[in-house]
C-alpha cells in the first residue's frame, strides 16, 4: 500500500526542543540567581527534563489539567510544594519568554518538506496542545505545511497509545497503512507508531542510542526520508532486521 501522507513530531523532530529547552532553563535560572542550586546547566536540565516527564505523565494519565502540570513542574523543580498557582504561573511564563526566544528549526527540515511537497500530504502528531503547538509551528514558519494539527490535550490520549495515531489518520482521512510517521523517541513516536499500523521512522539525529524497536526505520537525518517514503532500501533500514 503506497504512503500518501506523512504525519510529524514536533519537538525534537522539527524544531531544536532540547537546544531551546537549555537555553531558556539556563536564563530562567540566571536571572533568578539560583543556577548554583543545580550544578552545571546539563545537570539542571536533567533535573528540569525529570519533573516535565513525572508531571507529564500525570496529565497523560488524566490526573491533573494541562496548566496544573506545568505549575506542578515547577514546584517540584523549585522543591517548593506549597507555592502558590500564580507564583507558579508567573516563574513558567517568563521560563517560557527565555524559551521561545531560542526557538528555533533543525536545518534539514525546511529543504525535506520541500522534497516532499506535492508528493505527499502532511500532518503533525504532538503530546501536547494545540494551543501550544499551532503559535510555535506559526512562529517557526512551518504551520502552513500541514494540513491538520492533532495533540493530545485536546483528544484525551496521548502518544504512544494506539487511539492516538489513528485519531491523526482520521483526521487526514486515510488509514494508517498509507501514513508513515516521523519522530525522535523509538518508544513514545516509532513503536507507537508501528503498533498503529502506520509506516514508522525513526529519526535519529544522535545516533548511539541503541537498536531501536523492531520494524521501524531508523534514519539520520531527514534527507534520508524522501528515500525510506519511496521504498528504496539504501535507506532507513528496519531495526532489528540484518
Amino acid at each position: 500500500m503506497p504512503i500518501r501522507a506523512v504525519l510529524w513530531d514536533i519537538d525534537d523532530t522539527l524544531f531544536d526542543y532540547t537546544g531551546a529547552d537549555s537555553a531558556g532553563l539556563a536564563r530562567r535560572l540566571a536571572e533568578d540567581g539560583i543556577a548554583h542550586r543545580y550544578g552545571t546547566p546539563a545537570e539542571a536540565l536533567v533535573r528540569w527534563r525529570e519533573a516535565t516527564a513525572r508531571h507529564w505523565d500525570r496529565f497523560a494519565a488524566g490526573e491533573v489539567s494541562f496548566q496544573g502540570q506545568r505549575r506542578d513542574r515547577v514546584r517540584d523543580f523549585l522543591e517548593d510544594p506549597a507555592m502558590d498557582d500564580d507564583t507558579a504561573d508567573a516563574w513558567f511564563e517568563r521560563y517560557v519568554e527565555h524559551y521561545q526566544a531560542a526557538w528555533t528549526v533543525f536545518p534539514d527540515v525546511v529543504p525535506a518538506l520541500d522534497v516532499l511537497a506535492g508528493r505527499y500530504r502532511h500532518g503533525v502528531l504532538s503530546n501536547s496542545s494545540s494551543a501550544n503547538q499551532d503559535p510555535k509551528l506559526r512562529r517557526l514558519g512551518l504551520r502552513e505545511r500541514f494540513e491538520v494539527l492533532v495533540c493530545a490535550a485536546e483528544l484525551g490520549v496521548s502518544k504512544p497509545e494506539a487511539a492516538a495515531f489513528l485519531a491523526a489518520c482520521e483526521a487526514l482521512r486515510l488509514p494508517p497503512g498509507e501514513v508513515a510517521y516521523v519522530g525522535d523517541q523509538p518508544e513514545i513516536d516509532a513503536r507507537g507508531a508501528r503498533d498503529a499500523g502506520l509506516t514508522a521512522v525513526w529519526l535519529d539525529r544522535d545516533g548511539g542510542r541503541g537498536p531501536g524497536p523492531d520494524g521501524v526505520h531508523r534514519i539520520a537525518g531527514l534527507s534520508q526520508l524522501a528515500g525510506v517514503l519511496a521504498g528504496d532500501t539504501r535507506f532507513g533500514a528496519r531495526s532489528g532486521i540484518r
